[in-house]
């Protein structure tokens, strides 16, 4: 596998090998031992699959400490737009964004650490998106900022008339009043 860095320290993406011949691919789409020595060494704990249609927008989520979630993300049919936004109060890239196109026909995926709130946007007629997390779901600690905050600058590549939300994700807060519970330590940072 190959890993691409961004500009988001410890955000990567990542671009599986594929093995091609007539009958079509192989690719390893995760190996434990290749994403230690790799990215960083985590411990992905549950699998999860959304499908949906065109012009959906989910998130910008994330989960407070002490179930805050990494997630290693992948669009296996269709194409989205996948966004990390830097949400570790202090950090020199705070409130900055990634946004990688991840589609069934790139096999890339982006891991996202923790300390970093995540969405994404539907491109294709449906997309059927996967990713793996090293916490389990825990409702009570969800958290989330607003998907149109200005100041986040996000292009999520819909037409405004077109996006579809959940009304949760309609009612998040903007960055600047959002209750962030990640504090950045350059000490833990990675090259």
């Amino acid at each position: 596998m190959k890993v691409l860095k961004t500009p988001l320290e410890g955000v990567v993406i990542i671009e599986p090998r594929l093995f091609e011949d007539s009958r079509g691919y192989f690719s390893e789409s995760f190996s434990q031992r290749d994403f230690d020595a790799q990215v960083a060494p985590v411990r992905f704990v549950q699998d999860n699959e959304s499908r949906s249609c065109y012009g959906v927008v989910r998130g910008l989520h994330f989960q407070r400490p002490p179930f805050a979630q990494a997630k290693l993300v992948r669009c296996v049919r269709g194409a989205v737009l996948d966004v990390a936004v830097d949400i570790r109060r202090g950090s020199p890239t705070f409130g900055q964004h990634v946004a990688v196109e991840l589609t069934e026909e790139n096999h890339r995926q982006l891991f996202i650490p923790r300390g970093f709130a995540h969405g994404f946007s539907v491109l294709s007629d449906v997309a059927l998106f996967q990713y793996k997390c090293d916490n389990p779901y825990a409702p009570q600690s969800e958290g989330a900022i607003a998907w149109d905050d200005p100041a986040l600058g996000i292009d999520w590549r819909i037409p405004a008339p077109r996006i579809l939300l959940s009304a949760k994700d309609a009612a998040h807060p903007r960055l600047a009043e959002a209750d962030l519970p990640f504090e950045y330590n350059a000490q833990h940072s990675h090259d």
